[in-house]
């Protein structure tokens, strides 16, 4: 998985009825756009991610459904 800063990682609800989760990339930490990621969420909080195979990567401004 490669992302860049401004990027948004959606995490797939894993069971029925769970919505997906979206952070945005505020900072890679990692090698040439490797994870580890430091991640935003929707409520401001931080926290450093290495995203597992439940989730996508969103280019820059790409829209979520929803």
């Amino acid at each position: 998985m490669h992302a860049a800063k401004g990027d948004r990682l959606v995490q797939h609800g894993r069971v029925v009825g769970q919505h997906d989760q979206v952070t945005e990339v505020v900072e890679v930490m990692g090698q040439e756009g490797n994870p580890p990621y430091r991640v935003r969420f929707e409520d401001g909080r931080e926290a450093v991610m290495s995203p597992g195979p439940d989730c996508e990567v969103r280019r820059g401004q790409e829209q979520t459904p929803g």
